[in-house]
């Protein structure tokens, strides 16, 4: 047995309380036929009366298994050790390392355990996010419902191809026009670019945290904006860019004017030679010291504004993994104690876990899976390489994270997936599928849905083209097809297992007596059993068969067997 791949942490991802009386216990050994055994007890027993329940591999890459088992507990305090065996030998895995025999007499010296589950340290799912279908939107290219505004700063045909300082017009009331629309197509929540008062086409530069740049209207209309989605039982998230401000925010002319006489000095990480920090190397958007106390309140009164006045129902947060974690724990209790199920999205980019553990972010934009799909649907990674990368994406996180991760194809940020992968809608489709029944929170870049395509910024936000819905007709109807999905059990609460075979990537969700099953064929025509399950959805499936870049959606009820 490989014994240096033996790992396991307590109070962690590897070990994870999901209520006051359920955890999930993770294993990590090589790949390996082992028998692993979970051998617990509560802790406070004397003698302690220990039970075993035989552990299953729920995920699998290149180089390991990683073994899972979920657990009913009566006491809240739990002490457990592993028992591995190879075929040849058995060892005990302890804090005390793999070892030949193990002392349970002892065994308070060194078992793992759950010293106490805390209601205070629960990480509980924002309930509405398990069922949504998020839609970003970049306001000013989405839609323009107000004619009547002053226009001057429009510099764009809406038809065009953007530049960097290009003004098309879309704003607040445009998107209102359009939520019936949204509704229809599947979508239950909102994610806006940032609406604040800004110099930009983005907004990202921030002068007024408080204020609704013109640009896209006034209170009024985004009070209507908030009033129709909710009434649509839908959902809006505001962008917080908490990280870096406008250089022309007054904050931050007062300290170039005043430099150390300004009372706001340190809320920036300035130099002695008037220089100062910034975002990446933009000079126009200076570094925010988010480890200031004042800066702290500051911007947490700014998260509370928008909810306690517009009552929206959560934040997705610019450059969140550069800012400090002092602030999100903060930014955090506030929030969560003003709008408990106002949910918390980091914008990082790598393993955010550091962020993960229930103190700060909900969750994140799963940049891992957009990176994945990409190297997948672009032929980099062959469908076994691509079922270990997804399990390896999962295994970073809890439970409750990988179920409010934001799955992407695109962004705001990236080239457009259409365009990556050489304008194959059929791609796009099985990338839309795969977003979809991954576990997590499927949200689609808007123009999406009628093929709009782009390089990278500011060609990725280029307007939505309305006059494009009627010969877009075929791909919307299946993306409302697979976006229906997300009504389903198995996808809403269900396990995942991922593998591949004979080239096919096979995702499958289980809940109950239920399966859904998802299959991607980027190869040759290939073709499937479908072995009792009936057929929800597909693309390019033919009498049997499953052809080049399709997909399809199966599903079976045991209990109807």
């Amino acid at each position: 047995m490989n014994k240096e791949a033996v790992f396991h942490r307590m109070e962690s991802q590897w070990a994870n309380p999901i209520g006051v009386d359920e955890i999930i216990i993770r294993l990590r050994t090589a790949k390996e036929e082992l028998g692993v055994d979970l051998v617990y007890g509560r802790k406070f027993d004397f003698p302690i009366v220990w039970k075993n329940i035989k552990m299953e591999v729920a995920y699998e890459d290149e180089l390991f298994y990683y073994y899972e088992a979920r657990l009913r507990l009566d006491d809240r305090r739990l002490c457990y050790v592993f028992k591995i065996n190879d075929g040849e030998e058995e060892y005990y895995f302890s804090e005390d390392g793999l070892t030949e025999t193990y002392d349970f007499t002892d065994a308070y010296y060194n078992f793992f355990h759950m010293p106490y589950i805390n209601e205070a340290d629960l990480f509980p799912t924002v309930a509405w996010m398990k069922e949504a279908v998020f839609y970003q939107i970049f306001v000013d290219r989405f839609a323009r419902g107000n004619f009547s505004k002053d226009a001057s700063y429009i510099n764009m045909a809406w038809e065009a191809k953007p530049n960097p300082v290009s003004f098309a017009g879309g704003d607040l009331l445009g998107i209102v026009d359009k939520l019936d629309y949204l509704k229809d197509l599947g979508i239950s929540a909102i994610y806006l670019t940032p609406i604040f008062r800004s110099i930009s086409n983005h907004k990202y530069d921030i002068i007024d945290y408080f204020q609704i740049d013109p640009h896209f209207g006034d209170e009024e209309d985004f009070k209507k904006l908030v009033a129709n989605l909710h009434a649509r039982g839908m959902k809006l998230v505001l962008d917080g860019v908490f990280n870096h401000m406008s250089k022309e925010n007054p904050i931050f002319l007062d300290v170039m004017a005043k430099q150390k006489e300004s009372i706001y000095y340190d809320w920036f990480y300035m130099n002695e030679d008037k220089t100062y920090e910034t975002f990446a190397k933009v000079p126009s958007m200076p570094k925010i010291n988010t480890s200031n106390k004042k800066v702290q309140k500051y911007l947490i009164d700014v998260g509370k504004y928008w909810i306690e006045k517009f009552d929206i129902d959560g934040w997705r947060l610019d450059v969140s993994d550069e800012v400090s974690h002092d602030f999100w724990r903060a930014f955090r209790k506030e929030i969560k104690e003003l709008k408990k199920d106002a949910v918390i999205l980091g914008e990082n980019w790598h393993d955010g876990s550091s962020f993960l553990m229930g103190d700060q972010f909900d969750s994140i934009m799963n940049y891992s899976f957009t990176k994945a799909s990409l190297d997948y649907f672009k032929g980099k990674i062959d469908a076994g390489a691509m079922a270990f990368r997804l399990n390896r994406v999962l295994i970073r996180n809890k439970d409750q994270v990988n179920r409010m991760n934001l799955n992407l194809l695109d962004t705001h940020d990236t080239l457009r997936f259409l365009t990556e992968v050489d304008r194959s809608e059929d791609k796009l489709l099985a990338g839309i599928a795969l977003m979809t029944v991954f576990v997590g929170t499927p949200c689609m870049y808007y123009g999406t849905e009628i093929g709009l395509e782009g390089g990278y910024d500011p060609d990725s936000r280029r307007s939505f083209l309305w006059d494009r819905l009627g010969e877009k007709e075929y791909l919307i109807r299946k993306i409302k097809e697979i976006f229906a999905l997300k009504g389903k059990e198995c996808i809403k609460e269900g396990g995942i297992r991922i593998k591949s075979k004979d080239e096919l990537l096979i995702i499958q969700r289980f809940y109950q007596s239920s399966e859904l099953k998802l299959v991607i064929n980027l190869g040759e025509d290939r073709q499937i059993d479908l072995g009792g399950f009936t057929i929800l959805t597909s693309n390019k499936y033919e009498d049997g068969s499953l052809l080049k870049n399709s997909f399809i959606v199966l599903e079976k009820n045991t209990s109807k067997l």
